[in-house]
């Protein structure tokens, strides 16, 4: 992080003010500030009152950014990539995600420490989507809304953590009563060390036991000599880890090499969450899950890879 505050010069400084910033890419002044002090871009030049100056250059690198995030994108993982990878990502990528149209709700609920009437909104929209459909769209656009929300100061950190602890503690307990639907494949779930997040890892325990396979999660930054005891204690079929978006792709890759040379050779090794979002194709010997929507088809891969396992 760059904390490095923006230069003044007595020169000329030719860019634009940070009003006319926030209208051409419509993010917000303060949005603008928290980035430029939590992550080091934009980087302002001032000008001779003081006055932040955006470049050129950095305002269209802006602009990429903001339209990526109107599409459903983190701004915390595209904030690290330069305009080039930019660029292919919006020609990759679809011109809208519709889901954060329905999200807007809970900043409110959040705001007002409701929380009895937050954890009935949440169950609802449970049983209204389905516990599939809640986890492939509708937290992952409610976790938009609130991390977008914390980065621009809308969201205070510790709502934040209540509405991740609310949403945790509903998918436990959605999950718990699917338990027995399945056996196979027997999955073991966890992360690796320094990658704290445990929602993900919940989302996919969720959908593994809607899709009637058996999940044993170790939880959240299990060192890598414990993953491969337990899988072999467990007998499992599928070690499977979640990387946030915050965690570097070096050291998941790293990881994923190390874990895959060190457990058996049967048992399969899959990998997914935003931080290998369009990465980790090339870990040989690791099956990447691209979306969450994309579990059920690789469940249904595995057992008719494994007929002789079956599954029940």
């Amino acid at each position: 992080m760059n904390n490095t505050p923006p230069a003044v010069t007595d020169s000329p400084v030719h860019g634009i003010g940070i009003a006319a910033v926030e209208r051409d890419t419509g993010l917000g002044k303060d949005t603008l500030r928290v980035w430029e002090r939590r992550y080091g871009f934009p980087q302002p030049l001032r000008d001779a009152f003081g006055e932040r100056v955006y470049p050129a250059e950095q305002v269209e690198h802006l602009r990429l950014i903001k339209r990526l995030m109107d599409q459903g994108q983190r701004p915390g993982a595209l904030l690290r990539q330069p305009m080039a990878a930019l660029t292919e990502r919006l020609a990759a990528s679809p011109e809208k995600v519709g889901a954060d149209d329905t999200a807007d709700w809970i900043v409110p609920k959040l705001k007002a420490r409701d929380i009895d009437s937050l954890r009935a909104e949440l169950a609802q929209r449970l049983a209204r989507d389905g516990l599939e459909r809640f986890v492939i769209e509708t937290v992952p656009a409610l976790n938009r809304r609130i991390g977008d929300g914390w980065m621009s100061g809308e969201i205070a950190i510790f709502e934040e953590h209540l509405y991740t602890e609310l949403v945790q503690n509903l998918l436990r307990s959605a999950t718990h009563a699917l338990g027995g639907r399945g056996t196979r494949p027997q999955v073991l779930l966890t992360t690796v060390k320094d990658e704290e997040h445990l929602l993900g890892l919940l989302m996919v325990e969720a959908l593994l036991a809607a899709n009637g396979a058996f999940a044993v999660s170790l939880g959240a930054q299990t060192p890598i000599a414990d993953i491969v005891g337990a899988a072999r204690g467990t007998h499992a079929d599928i070690v499977a880890l979640s990387f946030s978006g915050a965690y570097p792709w070096r050291k998941a890759r790293d990881a994923l090499i190390e874990l895959r040379a060190a457990l058996p050779a049967a048992t399969g090794l899959w990998a997914g969450g935003a931080g290998l979002a369009g990465r980790g194709r090339g870990v040989e010997g690791v099956h990447i899950i691209g979306a969450l929507r994309d579990l059920a088809p690789a469940l249904a891969e595995w057992h008719a890879a494994h007929p002789q396992r079956g599954r029940h």
